[in-house]
């Protein structure tokens, strides 16, 4: 992207209202994971770390990406909180030791439900001083 790109002077603003997101979704989903990896992850800076490492692999995709598809936007909305959900559940299943399967996809599921869910308030609160 360049200056004959009429866009390139967006991409700023399109990076701080991604940073101003995805602080939200860890200010949100961060005490959750803590609290629901607790018993099989007792670091408290690996637990930090996995929640992180899992919401920097989904959520670019999330605000970047699915919103581009050439698709209803309930149906990217859909396809984009499936792809957090499934991709996060897997990470957790995959990097936490002892965790299992279900309880990964626990971990993924209130997380994410949570998130949106708090996330459309604010969104409707104060979304325009945010974003």
């Amino acid at each position: 992207m360049g200056c004959a790109d009429p866009s390139w002077h967006l991409m700023p603003l399109a990076w701080n209202s991604w940073l101003a997101g995805f602080g939200l979704t860890l200010a949100f989903e961060l005490p959750l994971v803590l609290g629901l990896l607790s018993r099989v992850e007792p670091r408290l800076s690996r637990r930090v770390a996995l929640c992180l490492i899992a919401n920097l692999l989904t959520h670019p995709l999330v605000w970047f990406f699915y919103p581009q598809l050439p698709l209803p936007y309930l149906v990217r909305l859909t396809l984009s909180e499936l792809w957090a959900f499934g991709a996060e559940a897997w990470f957790y299943a995959g990097f936490v030791a002892g965790l299992g399967v279900s309880r990964a996809i626990l971990t993924s599921l209130v997380a994410n439900a949570v998130s949106f869910g708090l996330g459309l308030i604010v969104v409707t609160l104060w979304g325009k001083w945010l974003f």
